[in-house]
């Protein structure tokens, strides 16, 4: 078994703090950033940022679905960390200034499987899981614009 990383990345056009609020707000924002590879989302505590525990199922392929149960702590300003109780998939959020703009990283990992099957893992699921973060990605920069 070997560490699994899928990352993506995207600046947007508006300022750290707005965009830092809209990436902490669980219960507003976030089901109106996420694209259809995610389902059943619900906050079932808190909301805004750290404690916050929310679910949902992750569609990643048309036969891998993967149930979240996350813990969200954030172990500095600008940094979320999903922790998911169901797995080792730990997911991190990461809001940086980058001038009068915001750099948004939204980086996973997780242990892989092992054999054959861990080696298809660690070649293709970080692509497939870097298309679904570019389109939340492009959903926050739109909503980023919206709040502006």
């Amino acid at each position: 078994m070997g560490k699994v990383t899928a990352t993506a990345e995207r600046t947007i056009d508006a300022p750290v703090e707005t965009v830092r609020a809209l990436v902490a707000d669980y219960a507003e924002v976030r089901p109106k950033i996420l694209t259809d590879a995610y389902r059943d989302y619900e906050v079932t505590e808190g909301g805004k940022g750290a404690g916050t525990v929310a679910r949902w199922k992750l569609q990643a392929t048309s036969k891998r679905v993967r149930d979240v149960a996350a813990t969200v702590t954030e172990p500095e300003p600008g940094t979320l960390v999903e922790t998911d109780a169901n797995s080792s998939m730990v997911t991190t959020w990461t809001v940086r200034e980058a001038g009068t703009r915001s750099l948004v990283r939204i980086e996973t990992t997780w242990q892989g499987a092992g054999g054959i099957g861990g080696f298809f893992e660690k070649t293709f699921a970080p692509g497939g899981l870097k298309r679904i973060y570019d389109g939340v990605l492009a959903n926050l920069d739109a909503q980023a614009r919206q709040s502006a």
